[in-house]
């Protein structure tokens, strides 16, 4: 599991490790970020029991790479991971420090555990940007309510982990969140894979019954505002010169 370019895989037993792993562009999403994960999960569906998600020390994920805007795949295939996180058969973890932005929240929201140490602060900026997080809502309302997650998106303004745990983003948190997370898997790695893989199906029935149905409508929303020729103006400026739309 080490043939990979955006994302660096290491295997514990049952517990498989994915960091995110392109600093340069702050650990943003492309398609073949997105190709990669779906190849990693495939390979976990058998015999692996959790998967922790991670970044750097000082970004998780900034959400989408604009220089790869539009994407040729579209939204689909993200989504589909996101789903893949919230509801395949293994136990997913995001061990977050640093900035989380846009699609970046995506995989902390589709995750089933997230734990984060006092560095972490958590942002949606699509609407700087004339667009919307619409393949990120569905989960993000799942975990914190649709007025927590309308605030967020109006405001586009960061929240602190201390705020990400009173709403429900964040499970738990600390300075040290290596022993946070250690302590976590110490006891996750108990119940079997079957009782896993049961359990996970039967939540993806009663708890979240919306995820699945709410992809449709997720990805046209994301095509719309990402084939909006102002949108994509405003973003290649900012690619190009770091200006945000606003800016004059």
């Amino acid at each position: 599991m080490s043939d990979y370019t955006t994302i660096k895989v290491r295997s514990q037993d049952d517990v498989c490790f994915v960091q995110f792993d392109r600093p340069a562009a702050n650990n943003t999403i492309n398609g073949v970020l997105v190709a990669e994960l779906h190849r990693v999960l495939l390979a976990c569906e058998e015999s692996t029991k959790i998967v922790v998600l991670s970044g750097s020390p000082e970004v998780f994920c900034l959400g989408a790479d604009f220089s790869a805007v539009p994407g040729h795949d579209g939204p689909g295939p993200l989504y589909d991971l996101w789903l893949k996180l919230a509801t395949g058969p293994f136990i997913t973890v995001a061990h977050v420090r640093g900035k989380v932005n846009a699609g970046g929240v995506g995989f902390v929201a589709a995750s089933d555990i997230v734990i984060a140490d006092d560095t972490a602060q958590f942002s949606l900026s699509e609407l700087l940007f004339g667009l919307y997080p619409a393949c990120v809502l569905p989960f993000l309302i799942r975990r914190i309510g649709f007025q927590r997650a309308h605030y967020l998106t109006l405001t586009t303004q960061p929240i602190t982990v201390t705020q990400a745990v009173e709403w429900g983003l964040v499970d738990a948190a600390g300075p040290q969140s290596d022993v946070v997370l250690r302590r976590h898997l110490l006891r996750l790695r108990r119940p079997t894979k079957l009782a896993i893989r049961r359990y996970k199906h039967h939540m993806s029935i009663i708890g979240q019954p919306t995820l699945a149905d709410a992809k449709a409508a997720a990805v046209a929303g994301n095509l719309e505002v990402f084939s909006d020729p102002d949108n994509l103006t405003a973003i290649a400026r900012y690619v190009e010169t770091g200006q945000f739309p606003w800016e004059k």
